[in-house]
């Protein structure tokens, strides 16, 4: 599998789980560095909780800090991968290769914490 050269967007229909409004548009941004196994698997985690529960509202821009160092001070970026929810706000920051999708969908705030 490779990354994205910058975006994925997907306009699918509805899986029919509903964990957001219908009304929010979710824009992602994830760091990574280079197409490593853990930049891999942090895109095929993402990729895969956003098509759970946000089919068809979501925007993920990969941002590779290899090739563009210079765009990880925009969002403050001090480890990777790093995924960053910019819509709806509040901004928010998930760092690690997203394998723990409780820990995910509470960074979203998809899931309240318990």
């Amino acid at each position: 599998m490779n990354l994205p050269k910058r975006r994925v967007s997907t306009s699918a229909p509805h899986s029919g789980r509903r964990s957001a409004s219908s009304a929010e548009r979710w824009e992602l941004r994830l760091y990574v560095a280079g197409q490593t196994p853990r930049s891999l698997a942090a895109f095929a985690n993402l990729k895969q909780i956003c098509e759970n529960h946000l089919a068809g509202k979501y925007r993920i821009e990969v941002i590779d800090l290899v090739k563009n160092p210079q765009l990880a001070r925009g969002d403050q970026i001090v480890a990777i991968p790093t995924l960053v929810r910019r819509l709806p706000p509040p901004l928010s920051k998930i760092i690690g290769d997203l394998s723990n999708t409780e820990r995910v969908l509470i960074g979203l705030q998809l899931r309240a914490r318990q």
